[in-house]
């Protein structure tokens, strides 16, 4: 049997993929949105008046390390 290359599931005569584009969008989007807040936070905890460019940076990382592991726990977006 075929099988969907976008949900993985069986690729029926009537198929419907569960989830649609735009939840997968805003799904990948939340998770991207909390890695870079919590990155961007992370700078407080450590310091008393972070610079802005090492907020901006931690952000960015944090985001990307959020993707990451959501990309290694082996979730589809």
């Amino acid at each position: 049997m075929a099988t969907c290359p976008t949900c993985l599931g069986p690729l029926t005569e009537h198929h419907k993929c569960p989830n649609g584009a735009i939840k997968r969008i805003a799904a990948a989007l939340a998770v991207v949105a909390i890695g870079g807040v919590i990155g961007g936070l992370s700078t407080w905890v450590l310091t008393d008046r972070p610079v802005p460019a090492l907020v901006l940076a931690a952000s960015a990382l944090g985001a990307v390390l959020a993707r990451a592991i959501g990309e290694a726990l082996g979730r589809k977006w």
